[in-house]
């Protein structure tokens, strides 16, 4: 019973599915009915569609232009497997898709499958010359009405349209004209050249050239090159005038010949002229032409292009040319480098010792060069190595080496971090092997575990060229690039290896050599570096963009066209990318003279390198139809860069300070350099840097502030500026106990700005007597440097019941006169026009002041007799006297108005009521110190009102 009821089912759901799959509603009649239950369920079997159509996968067709059949190979033929079945074994269709194809496919027989491919419309050679486009195969699906259709797979068809021969050469000029030197037998005088508009090579070249004047002492080629047959006189005849025609390869013949004139002229010596063998160039002059008056005389020769090489010779300045010889810390500070690069090879100093040993070449305006001849090498200090190196990270330095002496060259290594003891493995390496430039990059296992790249080889002529090159290697592990004089060269060659096994054996750092320290009785340096290497630094964590890489090593000088925009628009030019090499060419020579007028030497350094620079210039003319027709001989000249203008930097200021001890304790400590001033005489012509003024714009690159005699103590004093006053500036700074340095490349007027932040604290000055710097500053690493500007800062102590100092209230009789013209202007003109109520005010507070410098006196005696007594008791250093001739006291009657009686308030309101300057008592913000201070005071004695000196703070 269930069977039975399964297939009652399964026949129920065929007969729904071929009702609505077919489309038939119509079950009004009882024999419809009869059908539906039937015919679904046979042709359900009978005429279902199985299989796709099939064709070729590629055809190849050719058309000929102006014709509409394509002839297709091997023939567009579809099959299908359902055949002989109606409909789902016939082609009812092809189709095209792509690049809107003038074409169509049409079916000839449905039941072969055979078609044609045809052009819906005229086809063009020279508008098109192919076509490929995708066709597919259709058949006629599972009935009359096309439904469950299928498609066969897409086939590429590849149209090819040939030509035909409809167009006539044509000469590329109307007129055709040339020059020839009597005496002379030319290969080649002139080129006539005709083009012909149809697209097949067959009949779009030119197979032949024909000379149509007859009797003429010329001939041409097949290529149209003219020559003369025998030597011309220009006596004989000055011009000549002949016709050419042209026939392409189908034979086909120009319509028009083209008229070919000939001019003879008389025998002259072609070469530069007007041009001067020596050029000054004064510094700061900018760009100077070099031959505003020079031209080529080429005697009128047929010249169809000139090509001059201008190379100005640099190799024997600096690193290669005139470059900034700020310090490496300046420059990429300047150039806007990333922070964190050490410097490898620093100047040697009592803190960078390990290059004190290298051999030296400073050569010209501080520029560091350190050479290595084999034997030097030096291990950078732990301290100094960089510990966090990363997959990113940038070597870069400055190179000038060799080929290397022997048959197998050594290897030389730049930079090489190695096994200090126990083993002999390389961790990262930089070295020269036979002009290859070779970095290795050995992992540990903590970082990879895997085969991985480690040696990377660069093959470059620059390497053995004994030229100063900029090389930087930015790795992005495992990709690792190097950049040469700013271009990027990917390594030739990449080797892999496995990682390095961890180990806790320390690592040596070493410059110009390898350090071997284990599998060998005795720990040395090997593969030793021979060349010249300045600027080794690396910075770990970041890579150095393209932009940066081109400003480290951007040349100063170099060649200039000036007024580009007045150059002919026929003159092409190319400059290397030191700007040290001038490439010119130019088919016209009237645009190669003006061209040529307006090269210019530029040296855009406010103080060059004085000196000689070559100039060479060689020419090249090429006539038509020859490579080169006229020597023109090479020209030699020189450009002298006369000395700059030595600028005299002068640093001045207040150099002694007497300061409160309560100032040094404070938050903010003391500015040493708060009336600090630089100024610079060039040329006897002081220049103050002002900013936005470019014109009396002067850089500096370094201000030192050293300590003198014991460095600081860390412990209770500190000498420091705060980063925000660095903010928008070029300029960083690093402190230590000797002092503080303030680098990089800007303005005076920066440098005075923050110089003037720099504070001293001192938050336990109980012993100190006196502190002692010395300031000095400098432009392009040392070249120039400033005066020792010293200065010296006096402790007073126990100063707590004068707060601020005045020296505008009052004069003591240990004070020198001080007159200031503006200030008593000031207030004469404010006591001129008091009215006379404010009057008395005044005149009692000059009483009161009176009182007060008495009593202040008066302390002084006792302070000074105290003092004396402590130095006989041997409480005091018996050094602590102090000599009054120059001491200056001023003190403030309204700052000191706490100490006075209740009976003095009536004169404190006269003084609040005349408006008179009043003063806040500094009692409430005496640290705990000064009140400890306070306490030693009262408990040997003295008053609370007493003024206090101490004698042992000012030291002569």
């Amino acid at each position: 019973m269930e069977s039975c009821l399964c297939i009652l089912a399964s026949w129920l759901l065929i007969v729904l599915f071929s009702y609505s799959f077919h489309g038939r509603a119509n079950l009004t009649k009882s024999s419809d009915v009869v059908f539906l239950s039937i015919s679904p369920f046979s042709s359900f079997f009978s005429t279902v569609n199985k299989h796709k159509p099939w064709i070729e996968t590629s055809y190849h067709g050719v058309i000929t232009e102006n014709m509409d059949t394509v002839l297709l190979d091997p023939p567009l033929v579809a099959l299908d497997k359902d055949a002989p079945v109606p409909y789902a074994g016939e082609i009812c269709a092809f189709m095209i898709h792509g690049q809107e194809a003038p074409f169509e496919a049409v079916v000839l027989n449905k039941t072969s499958g055979e078609g044609v491919l045809r052009a819906k419309g005229l086809v063009d050679c020279e508008t098109q010359k192919e076509y490929t486009f995708v066709i597919q195969a259709y058949d006629c699906g599972a009935g009359a009405n096309g439904v469950s259709w299928k498609k066969s797979h897409k086939a590429v068809v590849h149209i090819q349209v040939d030509d035909v021969n409809e167009f006539s050469p044509v000469f590329r000029e109307a007129v055709y004209h040339a020059a020839v030197t009597e005496g002379k037998i030319y290969d080649s005088i002139l080129q006539v050249e005709a083009w012909d508009q149809d697209c097949s090579p067959q009949y779009s070249q030119i197979c032949n050239y024909d000379i149509v004047t007859s009797d003429t002492p010329f001939a041409i080629d097949r290529n149209g090159n003219i020559r003369n047959t025998e030597r011309l006189s220009y006596d004989k005849q000055l011009r000549y005038k002949i016709m050419v025609t042209a026939f392409d390869c189908g034979q086909k013949r120009a319509t028009e010949s083209v008229a070919v004139h000939i001019d003879v002229k008389p025998v002259c010596k072609p070469g530069w002229q007007g041009w001067n063998k020596r050029m000054d160039y004064e510094p700061g002059t900018g760009s100077k032409q070099l031959f505003p008056k020079m031209h080529l005389e080429t005697c009128d020769g047929p010249l169809s292009a000139v090509r001059a090489m201008v190379e100005l010779q640099t190799s024997h300045i600096g690193k290669g040319c005139d470059r900034e010889t700020y310090s490496e810390k300046s420059l990429q500070k300047l150039c806007g480098a990333a922070s964190g690069s050490t410097d490898l090879l620093p100047a040697p100093s009592a803190s960078t010792n390990w290059t004190a040993s290298l051999l030296t070449d400073s050569g010209r305006d501080s520029d560091l060069i350190f050479r290595f001849d084999g034997r030097q090498a030096s291990n950078v200090p732990e301290r100094v190595v960089p510990q966090n190196l990363t997959d990113q990270f940038t070597i870069a330095t400055w190179m000038k080496h060799g080929p290397s002496p022997g048959l197998r060259a050594e290897k030389e290594t730049l930079l090489c971090n190695s096994d200090k003891t126990e083993m002999n493995r390389h961790h990262y390496s930089l070295y020269v092997h036979n002009c290859r430039l070779v970095f290795l990059l050995r992992r540990d296992f903590t970082q990879v575990d895997t085969f991985r790249p480690a040696e990377f080889h660069w093959k470059l002529e620059q390497i053995c060229d004994k030229e100063w090159h900029y090389y930087v290697i930015n790795v992005e592990f495992p990709a690792v690039i190097l950049f040469v004089d700013g271009v990027t060269y990917e390594p030739y060659l990449v080797t892999d290896d496995w990682p390095i096994h961890p180990s806790s054996i320390d690592t040596q750092l070493t410059v110009g050599a390898c350090w071997q320290g284990g599998e060998v009785s005795n720990p040395r340096f090997t593969q030793y570096f021979r060349g010249s290497l300045s600027g080794l630094t690396i910075r770990p964590g970041k890579i150095e963009t393209q932009k940066v890489i081109s400003c480290l090593q951007a040349c100063k000088e170099g060649l200039d066209i000036n007024s580009l925009e007045s150059l002919g628009k026929d003159i092409k030019f190319h400059f290397n990318p030191a700007q040290s090499v001038l490439v010119m060419e130019g088919e016209d020579l009237e645009s190669v003279n003006t061209a040529m007028a307006k090269v210019s030497y530029i040296n855009s350094r406010q103080f060059p390198t004085a000196g000689l620079r070559r100039l060479h210039i060689t020419t090249t003319v090429q006539c038509f139809g020859e490579d080169i027709c006229i020597s023109i001989p090479d020209i030699k000249a020189v450009v002298i860069v006369l000395p700059p203008s030595e600028p005299w930097i002068t640093i001045a200021g207040s150099d002694r300070l007497v300061k409160p001890s309560a100032d040094l304790r404070g938050a903010m400590g003391v500015a040493p350099f708060k009336e600090l001033r630089i100024t610079s005489t060039v040329g006897g012509v002081v220049t103050m840097d002002i900013p936005g003024v470019l014109e009396v714009m002067h850089n500096l690159d370094y201000c030192d502030v050293l300590v003198i005699g014991e460095e600081l103590n860390p412990e209770h004093e500190s000498l420091e500026i705060h980063h925000s006053s660095l903010i928008g500036k070029h300029l960083d700074a690093t402190n230590s106990t000797s002092g503080i340095s303030i680098y990089g490349v800007d303005s005076m007027a920066h440098y005075e700005e923050a110089l003037r932040q720099v504070r001293y604290r001192n938050w336990r000055p109980a012993t100190l007597t006196n502190r002692r710097f010395r300031l000095t500053c400098s432009e392009l690493n040392g070249r120039y440097t400033s005066n020792e500007f010293n200065l010296e800062i006096s402790v007073l102590h126990n100063s707590a019941p004068v707060e601020h100092v005045n020296h505008m209230a009052v004069q003591s009789q240990y004070m020198r006169p001080v007159h200031h013209p503006l200030m008593v202007h000031t207030l004469n003109s404010h006591i001129s026009g008091t009215p006379p109520a404010a009057t008395v005010v005044i005149v009692i507070c000059i009483a009161a002041l009176v009182v007060i410098v008495v009593l202040g006196i008066y302390r002084l005696h006792s302070t000074h007799q105290d003092g004396s007594k402590r130095e006989e008791d041997g409480a005091k250093d018996p050094k602590m006297d102090w000599d009054d001739s120059t001491l200056t006291i001023t003190v403030n009657p309204m700052e000191v108005r706490e100490h006075y009686t209740k009976n003095d308030e009536e004169e404190e309101e006269d003084d609040e009521q005349a408006g008179d300057m009043s003063a806040e008592s500094g009692d409430s913000d005496e640290t705990e110190e000064e009140e400890e201070d306070e306490r030693e005071v009262k408990k040997e004695g003295k008053q609370k009102s007493k003024l206090e000196w101490d004698s042992s703070s000012i030291t002569y």
